[in-house]
């Protein structure tokens, strides 16, 4: 037998989280985030182009990265592939 308890289902509450910043960038071969006014070194052979960017410049994520004697390509697991082929990175 019922014991006339009515359970009302309540909606849950909808929390607007906030938005990452898409302005922020990451330094591709160090992973540190990029601020105006901090000097980040770049390493010399990034400087000579003989290094690939080990890190994602949009969130900063360490990328899987294959070197081959003719280029290499980098992947972010958010972001997908950058290669060396790529007009933008020349």
């Amino acid at each position: 037998m019922a014991s006339g308890i009515v359970v009302k289902s309540e909606k849950p509450q909808v929390v607007e989280m906030s938005q990452p910043d898409m302005q922020e960038r990451y330094n591709p071969f160090t992973g540190k985030r990029i601020v105006d006014g901090l000097d980040d070194p770049v390493p010399a052979a990034a400087r000579l182009g003989l290094e690939p960017p080990r890190f994602c410049p949009d969130c900063g994520r360490r990328m899987i990265v294959q070197v081959s004697p003719d280029g290499w390509w980098a992947k972010c697991s958010r972001h997908g592939v950058t290669e060396s082929t790529d007009p933008d990175r020349r």
